[in-house]
């Protein structure tokens, strides 16, 4: 695998920018680390593990955590794919200009339309999640009320920090970081080594999750304890055009997104397994909140406190990195004239150099959903349902423009190549994601309608307005932007560098 192209050593940001059709509109100020770090605290392994834990334990027992090892290598593929992709086009929105660059404007119109609602409901979720440890953090009784108070709360704070330009934007991002670091790998490496009370081999105990039948299905149905943790890692290209040197950092920034999240992860699930001081009711779905008893029981009253803290910080930097590439994935929308209000969504502030008004959407819109469950707390589940399944959509819709442009004769003229493994590694990529998606989209087997299939009807509506609203207000027709040119670019980048 190749990473660097000596032919286009001498393309600048500025000029590979103009090649695609843009102008500099934002100020280069992120880092490779805080590009990462922007990926690794969406991708938030803390919030990831603590949601899921209980479940995948209660579905699949503790073998439960190599999924995580089987989504972590998946999603690593797809970050190769996509690395190539942003490393041809560093453009702003990441999902939305490299379908449309790979196939047409009305394909990326649907890719765009999904990924948006799944990451303004993700918003939602996260914050809402996050409003747990700050209740239990400040004493505050845990009430309908309290979780839309301290969610709006989350909601506002990153929405100034948002404000603030790229330099708050990377400066908290790289906080959050080192909270999700130790958070997960300092508390796991302790719970590992100094609070272990299962042997290693509890790993492969099934713990009689499968009772008398096959354990295939109670390993597949644990699937989420991975599908549900991997992704973020695109947000490193959703900001594009606020990183220094993109087309060389941003594919390296996904990858470490990946590994690190991976490991993280694996760790704080181990940990957490490991030092359970009764890990059968947590199997048998006895103990449904089992985290916060382990930390009490591992760390001590002052230590599960600190652990709050730290948790509250990677919630409130998750929420963040999410409102700036949701932002970032509506102004690129806009710009290209394909979304109602597009001239107000593709202003950007002549002070901070953010998209401020898509900023407010991205605030604006998960808010008024928090009102929707603060109404009826049973909405979380359905209204939160489909956003995977809608991510893992609009991702293999990357990938299979991508293996289309290949089949065409594409090849990659950014700085980060895989070369000859580049077809090979997009096919197991798109394997891979259709595997995933039939994971996800899979309908439970509770007997009511609609609990077992809520992500399919999710999903469903968000399509089914999205298609509406292309073939009846036609978007695609209000937009000259390029289309499906993967090939052109490839051989003027070239050419340039000549």
């Amino acid at each position: 695998m190749s990473v660097k192209v000596p032919a286009q050593e001498g393309l600048g940001d500025s000029e590979h920018l103009k090649v695609l059709g843009y102008d500099d509109s934002f100020n280069r100020s992120m880092t490779l680390w805080a590009n990462f770090a922007l990926g690794f605290t969406y991708l938030s392994p803390l919030v990831g593990v603590y949601s899921l834990f209980a479940v995948a334990l209660s579905i699949g027992g503790p073998p439960s955590i190599w999924w995580l090892v089987i989504v972590g290598s998946g999603q690593l593929l797809v970050s190769l794919v996509f690395g190539e992709v942003v490393s041809q086009y560093p453009i702003h929105g990441g999902i939305y200009p490299w379908t449309r660059r790979l196939w047409g404007r009305r394909y990326a119109w649907m890719a765009a339309w999904v990924y948006i609602w799944a990451m303004i409901v993700t918003i939602t979720a996260v914050a809402e999640f996050g409003s747990g440890f700050a209740a239990s953090l400040f004493g505050i009784e845990h009430t309908n009320e309290s979780t839309l108070f301290i969610t709006l709360g989350f909601l506002l704070v990153a929405l100034a920090i948002n404000f603030t330009g790229t330099k708050w934007l990377s400066r908290v991002a790289r906080i959050g970081l080192a909270a999700e670091l130790v958070g997960v790998i300092g508390v796991g490496l302790y719970l590992l080594i100094f609070q272990r009370k299962q042997e290693f081999s509890v790993f492969f105990d099934t713990m009689g999750v499968q009772g008398d039948g096959s354990y295939l299905p109670a390993f597949l149905g644990a699937a989420l304890a991975g599908l549900f943790l991997f992704y973020g890692f695109e947000a490193c290209g959703d900001v594009a055009e606020e990183v220094e040197n993109p087309a060389r950092r941003i594919p390296v920034a996904m990858m470490m997104t990946i590994l690190v999240g991976g490991v993280s992860g694996l760790l704080a699930f181990g940990g957490y397994v490991m030092a359970a001081p009764d890990l059968a009711s947590i199997v048998n779905g006895t103990d449904t909140d089992p985290i916060p008893g382990i930390l009490e029981a591992s760390l001590g009253s002052v230590g599960a406190k600190l652990f709050l803290v730290i948790a509250i910080t990677a919630f409130l930097s998750c929420v963040l990195s999410l409102q700036a590439a949701a932002s970032r994935l509506l102004f690129s929308f806009a710009r290209d004239g394909m979304i109602p209000g597009h001239r107000w969504l593709s202003k950007v502030s002549p002070t901070s150099k953010v998209p401020r008004n898509a900023l407010i959407v991205a605030c604006t819109v998960p808010a008024l959903i928090c009102i929707l469950i603060w109404v009826n707390n049973d909405l979380l589940v359905p209204v939160t349902s489909f956003a995977v399944l809608g991510i893992y959509v609009a991702f293999q819709m990357v990938v299979l423009g991508a293996l289309r442009q290949r089949l065409k004769g594409w090849k990659p003229a950014g700085p980060f190549s895989l070369g000859r493994w580049g077809f090979v590694i997009n096919v197991v990529a798109l394997a891979y994601g259709i595997f995933a998606m039939v994971l996800l989209a899979i309908p439970g087997t509770t007997g009511d309608f609609f609990t077992d299939y809520v992500v399919l009807i999710g999903l469903g509506i968000v399509a089914g307005t999205g298609l509406l609203y292309l073939f009846i207000a036609r978007p695609d027709k209000k937009s000259d932007a390029p289309e499906g040119d993967a090939i052109l670019v490839a051989e003027k980048l070239r050419a340039m560098a000549d």
